[in-house]
């Protein structure tokens, strides 16, 4: 995964297996929730886009504080 800044709103993920999967997710939560946190008014949302491929986002439809996961069709 690239270094982000704490300005970043998306961060677009591609994983080639499970063990990669958890640890890069985990960490870009974990960095978006700093954002979120200076942001105040927006949630985390989570969406697979097809196997491997998955967008973390801060999210002003998701309550502060929250994380939603979704799948996107």
């Amino acid at each position: 995964m690239e270094s982000q800044t704490s300005n970043v709103r998306s961060i677009r993920l591609t994983f080639a297996t499970a063990e990669e999967l958890h640890d890069g997710l985990e960490n870009a939560v974990q960095e978006l929730i700093e954002a979120a946190v200076e942001d105040g008014n927006c949630g985390i949302r989570v969406t697979r886009h097809e196997p491997g491929t998955f967008t973390v986002a801060l999210d002003d439809s998701v309550p502060f504080g929250e994380t939603y996961e979704d799948i996107a069709a």
